[in-house]
Formats: structure tokens, C-alpha cells, sequence
């Protein structure tokens, strides 16, 4: 018999994310309201306390409100990696400002912060490093270096939670503002999502606003208000980036398991080293002693005497079992190639990883006898 496909991703969802959701329904407040505000509270306090957590409808939405809080417009620079989804760049166009591109470091696959030091000119504003895969960049370079040079940090999580650098969270080493995704295969599911969490008052305030149509305060808020429920005011032409509270009663869910699932996601990495030792490849980097891995993706780079990438991906599928690539990078993009006439050997390391890359399932609700397949798979799709 076939066995069954065994997918790339799967969010492990569970029953008190369905009570919760069917608490919702019974509510009759589905938009914005008293789950989102908990969740917003929850993330919170996961990370520490001392930041305000906002949450969104995306971590697009939240990476342009950032930087729209930040005053990123037209004649500016925001320095990201190639090495990413085009939503970290698309949303610096947004702002009629352009994304410079760096490339990453072999090591790590994170942002090279030599390469972000010589890419800094006077139209530089923003630093927008990437935490790809799970694993935390070295911000405390990145700090020190925007420090120097009087520029601002947000840091691109989406792949980031719960992710350890210094012994702290991602989301509290001091950035202006930290976004992360609850994508449907991220390591916090809630279908559609995200938050944004700065530090900053002014930064809070502003997202805030812009986060629903630029009115002053939020739907919600407006019905509890001693004001009439009737009345607002629009101080800026905001957008429409809420996070429904249908949304967040699965996120409040997820988050208390976020460690145990991670936990689970970590043991997998660690199955599949071990068997991927003596093959042909590279595996993905590690965090440092004591920090916290993410492990959203575990991205396997087959080496010379490996398969092709491309045949792997095909030999994977013919045994029932899903892969993807992370990522198609930047510059080899239509609009980002032509538009800023990105050439593949300016990004030697990111040409050579997605040449070579590719994702393997990695999710709490895989079995054991699931992990088997996976690593009995590899083995055979990785021969010449």
C-alpha cells in the first residue's frame, strides 16, 4: 500500500483552540475585541513584560506599520536581506522608499552584518535584519552598529518565536519594533496573523492609530468608552490591519503550548543530525549553548556529492512525502532584479544556498514512525 502524504507543514491545533473559537461565535463579537486585547496581553507577558504587544492581521501589515511609525518615505534606504519572503521588501515600496539588499552569512544563513555595514549611505534609515529558519541573527551587532551610525532596527520574527539570543526573547532586545507571523505553518498558527512589539510608547501609540483606519482609538474600545459608541475621530489615513478576535482565541491557545511544540520541533532537528551525519550535506547551523531555536524550518543543503536539488524535491514527492525552498531569493525576483538590477554574484552565499537548499517537514504533530519516513526518504533521495 502508498502510504499517506505526509505534508510539509501542519498546525497542531487542538480542542481548547475550537472551544475558544466556538466561544467566540456565541459572543456575537467576532471583529476586534476582548480575545485580541488578552492574546495582545498574553504575548506580553510570554516574552517578559516591558514592550506592548499590538496585534495585526499579518506580519506584513505589521512590518509596514513599523516602518510607517518610523517615518520610512520616499528618498530613504531600509538595509534587509535577499534571503527572504518578498514581503520583507514589498512593504519598504509601500513607503515609496527602496530596500537595499545584502547577503547573508554561509555560517548562520542569517543577515551578514559586514555586508549591512558596507551597504549603509545617508539615505539609510531603517536596519531590517531577518531571524531565518528560527534561528536568531547576532543582534547585538546589529545594535551596536545602528548605534554608531543613529539608525533604527526592526527585526523581521516571523519565523522567530519562541527564539533566544543573550538569554532573552526576540521581541525585547531593545529593537524599535519586533514582528512576528501566526501564518498557517508557523510555529504559532493562528491561519492568518501577527504582532507587532516595540518598547517604544510613541512607536505603540502610532501603530495603534494606523493599525484601524487611523482612528484614535480602536473598535473595541469605542463600545466601552464613556463616550457614545457612535463617535470617533480619524487623526491619519490609517489602514485596515486589525487582528479579528476569532483569530486571536487561536492564538491564545497556541501560545501556551508555543514551548511545548517548539520542544517537539527540537527533538526532530535532533533525529534528523543524527541521521544526516554521514550524508553528503550541510546541516542547518545551531543556536548557542543555552539559547532557543525556533526551528521553523530544518533546511537541509545537499552537497557536491548529494543529488541535485531539484531531482531530491522529485524523489521526495514520488515517496508521498512534501518539501518546499526557502527561499527563491530576492534577487532573483522579476521586480526586485529589474527594478534595482540585483545580479546573482553580487549574493554568492544566498545563490549558492538556494542552489543547493531544501526544507523538510518539521512540525509538532509528526509521529516518530512520520520522522522514520523522513530520515529513510533523505537517505535515499540524497544518492547521485
Amino acid at each position: 500500500m502508498t502510504p499517506p502524504f505526509l505534508p510539509f507543514a501542519l498546525p497542531e491545533i487542538g480542542d481548547e483552540e475550537i472551544d475558544e473559537v466556538i466561544a467566540v461565535l456565541r459572543s456575537g463579537w467576532l471583529t476586534t475585541g476582548p480575545r485580541a486585547k488578552r492574546f495582545e496581553e498574553d504575548f506580553t507577558t510570554f516574552l517578559g513584560g516591558g514592550v506592548t504587544s499590538l496585534a495585526v492581521n499579518s506580519a506584513t501589515s505589521g512590518l509596514h506599520l513599523a516602518l510607517e511609525a518610523l517615518g520610512v518615505g520616499p528618498g530613504d534606504e531600509v538595509i534587509t536581506t535577499t534571503h527572504t519572503f518578498t514581503a520583507t521588501a514589498e512593504v519598504v515600496r509601500y513607503l515609496g522608499a527602496d530596500p537595499v539588499f545584502v547577503d547573508i552569512a554561509a555560517d548562520t544563513l542569517n543577515i551578514d552584518v559586514a555586508a549591512i555595514e558596507a551597504a549603509i549611505t545617508p539615505r539609510t534609515k531603517v536596519l531590517l535584519p531577518v531571524h531565518f529558519a528560527g534561528l536568531a541573527v547576532d543582534m547585538p551587532a546589529v545594535h551596536r552598529l545602528a548605534t554608531d551610525r543613529s539608525l533604527a532596527v526592526v527585526e523581521d520574527a516571523a519565523h522567530a518565536i519562541p527564539t533566544t539570543i543573550g538569554g532573552r526573547h526576540v521581541g525585547t532586545l531593545g529593537s524599535a519594533a519586533t514582528v512576528f507571523s501566526f501564518y498557517a505553518n508557523k510555529t504559532l498558527a493562528t491561519g492568518e496573523g501577527g504582532m507587532v512589539v516595540t518598547g517604544d510608547p510613541a512607536i505603540a501609540e502610532r501603530c495603534r492609530i494606523m493599525r484601524l483606519h487611523g482612528i484614535d482609538r480602536d473598535a473595541f474600545d469605542r463600545f466601552r468608552s464613556e463616550r457614545p459608541a457612535w463617535f470617533y475621530e480619524v487623526v491619519a489615513p490609517g489602514f485596515k490591519y486589525n487582528l479579528p478576535d476569532l483569530a486571536a482565541a487561536v492564538g491564545i491557545h497556541q501560545l501556551r503550548r508555543v514551548r511545548a511544540m517548539q520542544c517537539r520541533r527540537e527533538v526532530i532537528a535532533d533525529r534528523y543530525d543524527a541521521a544526516f551525519a554521514d550524508l553528503p550535506v550541510v546541516r542547518p547551523p545551531r543556536p548557542a549553548a543555552g539559547e532557543t531555536h525556533a526551528w521553523h524550518l530544518y533546511v537541509l543543503r545537499l552537497g557536491d556529492g548529494a543529488a541535485g536539488r531539484d531531482v531530491f524535491i522529485s524523489r521526495m514527492a514520488a515517496e508521498g512525502i512534501g518539501t518546499s525552498v526557502h527561499y527563491i531569493p530576492l534577487h532573483q525576483q522579476p521586480y526586485w532584479r529589474d527594478r534595482y538590477g540585483l545580479k546573482a554574484d553580487r549574493f554568492p552565499v544566498s545563490q549558492h544556498v538556494f542552489e543547493r537548499a531544501v526544507s523538510l517537514p518539521i512540525y509538532s504533530l509528526m509521529r516518530d514512525a512520520d520522522v522514520a519516513r523522513v530520515i529513510d526518504a533523505v537517505r535515499r533521495a540524497t544518492r547521485p
